[in-house]
Formats: C-alpha cells, structure tokens, sequence
C-alpha cells in the first residue's frame, strides 16, 4: 500500500511538471523570447504572490499577461488605471433596487473586477494612492470588505500590475507598503535581434491562433500545494536571512558603516523579502523539474525579490549606482554556505 501510495504521488507530481512545461509552450507561442521572464511569471503564479511588472511601452507586458490567462482555465479581468479611476470602480458598489412585487427597496452590492482569478491591473502608477490601496487586502488577505463584510475572493487570485519606468509625469509611486506585497519585480528589456525578427515575422502576417487552455484552477491550486513542500536546507535558509538582513544599513550583519552597502542603501529590506525569496526559489526549482531548492535558485531571483524592496541613498543615486550593482555587491558580502 506504501508503495502503490508513493507511486501515486510520483505519478502526480510528474504530471505537473509535465503541465507547467506545457504551459510553458503555450505562453511561446505567442510571446517570443523573454524566456526568463515567462518563468518569473510562472514563478510568481506558483507561489501564489503578485507581480509588478516593468518596462517602457511596446515591449508586450499587457498581451503577456493576458496570454498567461488565456493559457489557463482562470477568469481574466483588466482595468485600466486612470487619474480618475475610483475605489469602487474596481471593488464594486452597492446600488439601490426595488423589489416589484413588494415596492421594498434595498441596497444589492455589485461586484467590481476585482473578484477574478487573473486581475490586469494595467499602468497602476497612473492612478492616486487612494485606488492604489483598494488593492491592498485583496493582495494579502485574498478578500475584500465592503459595507462591513468580508467577502472572499476566488482562488487561485492572481495581481498583476504593469508600470512604465520611464515617464513621471502624471504618475503616482507606488506606496512601498504596497510595492512589499508584490512577489517579483519582473523588468522586461528589449528583445535580442533575432528575436525582434521573428516578433516582426509573426504580428505582421496572418492572425496568430490563441493559446491552448492546458490548466484549470484546482490544478493550479495544487501545484501551489506542492510548492510549499518542495525541500529547502537549513544552510540556505541561513544563507537567505543573511541576503536579507545584509541590506538593512543599521544591521549587525551589513558590517561597518564605510562599508557600499551601508552608503548605498537608505532602507533595506524586511522579513517579507525573505519570505518571497524562499517561495520563490521554491517555485523555480519545481518549475525547473526538482523537488529541492540550490543556490542558483536563490542567486536568480535575488534581484528580482529585491529590486522593489531597496531605497537606496542619495549617495548611491549620486555616484550613478544601481540595484543590479547592490545585489552584486550583497552577493559578494555574503558568501554562499560551504564558501565561508
């Protein structure tokens, strides 16, 4: 029985990994290259977090994401951040009705965009901090309170937010509470050459066909589960804390006060940084077919975990340093376990 059990559980586990791989494909088929990028996302969908999603316009950040949901049995809703955009445009509203056979009237909540498995929440930092925030409980507690009720929202839940880095004006940072919430910071650049050709090739020709639908939900949910227990060694999880606690400037373990990260860095990062890092080592090394997480798991998304996590000082932003020069610099004060 022991044994029909654990083949059972093999069993299923290879059909997730075989899953996701398909998954995979599908999201190629239309989106070229950014191969790194598609497993971020993936990354971030496993381990059931958020993700922030940067880079300047054209680069395909909004047909990426709604490839992932056409690729996925998931309900997709986008919203389109404006200046004018309120809360209850994207939490919902109560409106008045009439019951016609009594002439009662009462009050019926309309549910917003918000309730959806995969929400869009297109150029986020064109909005004002106050229908930013309406984001906020969805994105940690998974439910929305309205009128004072609380009402759950449908699993798997799935933010995803674009932003263009390069255009201030008119545009509302992010509070970094809730740049905490996002999982990944996924920076999308342009593509390579070849790459660019067979963008060019492919958009300007015939129409593509969409994505296969290859997950549903409940299969979603399960390889979320089984994240969870894919094993991580104590000396990384050392070695994690040590990344984390490395960026705080008044930190034991950042070292002396001359030391770059200490004149760098006006703020490091809090315990959610390593809590994201662990997951998401997780998710890569199932995505990447192992049931264990290694250092180069950690080492690929370290800056991705960090780089919306760190304010760095105007010393840094002075002598032109930038986050993938900290996390060098973070790496290289850390060494790896068995390096030491």
């Amino acid at each position: 029985m022991e044994t029909e059990t654990r083949t059972a559980t093999e069993s299923g586990i290879e059909q997730t990994l075989s899953a996701l791989e398909q998954l995979r494909a599908e999201i190629g088929r239309v989106i070229v290259g950014q191969r790194e990028v598609v497993d971020q996302l993936l990354i971030c969908l496993l381990a059931r977090g958020h993700a922030l999603l940067e880079g300047v316009p054209g680069l395909g950040k909004t047909l990426l994401v709604k490839t992932l949901a056409e690729a996925t049995e998931l309900d997709f809703k986008r919203v389109q951040f404006t200046p004018d955009l309120m809360p209850g445009d994207i939490l919902g509203t109560e409106i008045l009705e009439e019951d016609h056979s009594t002439g009662k009237r009462f009050f019926k909540f309309q549910r917003g965009p918000i309730f959806t498995n995969i929400l869009l929440a297109d150029e986020i930092n064109r909005t004002p901090p106050k229908t930013q925030a309406a984001l906020l409980e969805s994105m940690q507690e998974y439910a929305v309170t309205m009128a004072g009720e609380t009402m759950a929202l449908p699993r798997p839940y799935f933010v995803l937010a674009t932003q263009n880095p390069i255009e201030q004006a008119g545009t509302y940072p992010l509070p970094e509470a809730q740049l905490d919430r996002f999982l990944l910071n996924i920076h999308i650049d342009y593509p390579g050459e070849e790459d660019e050709i067979a963008i060019l090739r492919g958009t300007t020709g015939g129409d593509t066909a969409p994505p296969s639908p290859c997950l549903d939900g409940d299969t979603i949910i399960e390889m979320q589960r089984l994240v969870r227990e894919v094993h991580i060694s104590d000396d990384l999880y050392g070695y994690i804390a040590r990344l984390v606690r490395a960026t705080r400037p008044t930190g034991e373990a950042n070292g002396s006060e001359d030391s770059p990260l200490a004149q760098w860095i006006q703020w490091g990062a809090g315990p959610r940084a390593g809590q994201a890092l662990v997951l998401a080592a997780k998710a890569r090394a199932l995505l990447n077919r192992r049931l264990a997480v290694t250092r180069a798991d950690i080492r690929a998304l370290l800056l991705p975990v960090l780089r919306h996590r760190i304010l760095l000082s105007f010393h840094a932003q002075a002598d032109g340093v930038g986050i993938a020069r900290v996390i060098d610099e973070l790496l290289r004060a850390c060494p790896e376990p068995g390096q030491d």
